[in-house]
């Protein structure tokens, strides 16, 4: 069979990303892209990207195949660096905000174990 892989950073934490991942999970690409472009959620966007790119870097590789046996053998992020930031607060305090960020790796193929 083959396989295409596509990796993004991601601006948001791993939790809500996996939450949205956890949707279209070992799904044929098809639908996964069907229901992410319903699921109104900003990591659905970027899972939707993340899967298109896999699917453009598949294109590249073989001539043929058959988009409708395509689907999702492996989804999964990873927290990456946190940025820490500061802003003000109330009696001038500064509260710290974590700025997470995620990396996320999906892999498809046609291979039906």
């Amino acid at each position: 069979g083959m396989e295409a892989i596509s990796k993004m950073d991601i601006r948001q934490s791993a939790k809500k990303v996996r939450h949205v991942l956890d949707v279209v999970k070992n799904a044929k690409v098809n639908d996964a892209l069907t229901k992410l472009s319903f699921t109104n959620k900003k990591a659905a966007q970027i899972i939707h990207k993340t899967i298109s790119s896999a699917l453009a870097n598949l294109m590249q590789a073989e001539e043929t195949f058959d988009v409708d046996k395509l689907y999702i053998k492996n989804a999964y992020v990873d927290q990456g660096p946190t940025m820490k930031r500061f802003r003000p607060a109330a009696m001038g305090r500064a509260m710290r905000i974590l700025k997470r960020t995620s990396q996320l790796t999906i892999v498809i193929s046609d291979d039906r174990k």
